[in-house]
């Protein structure tokens, strides 16, 4: 399996320039890992968002673990967010 690293700011360009499923599902990871972000799960569980609705199966399986550990209120935190950025992307 091929591994791609991405930095902060390559990660952080794809996702302002409209974002590509993996470009999205690497800031789910950042956030969710902490790899140069504070963890932040509402976050991550945005990108994970974001990138299963753009085709990323993988996004899919960690949303749903993030799920386990967030409240009802993080959970529509993220999905809030989520859909403001998809109104400007």
């Amino acid at each position: 399996m091929a591994r791609f690293d991405f930095s902060a700011g390559d990660v952080f360009d794809v996702a302002a320039q409209g974002g590509g499923a993996d470009g999205l599902f690497q800031l789910g990871l950042m956030y969710c890992s902490g790899r140069d972000v504070e963890v932040n799960l509402v976050e991550a569980h945005k990108w994970f968002n974001l990138a299963a609705l753009r085709g990323n199966e993988d996004a899919k399986a960690y949303r749903l673990e993030l799920s386990r550990e967030m409240s009802k209120k993080e959970i529509a935190a993220a999905q809030k967010s989520a859909r403001e950025w998809l109104k400007l992307h």
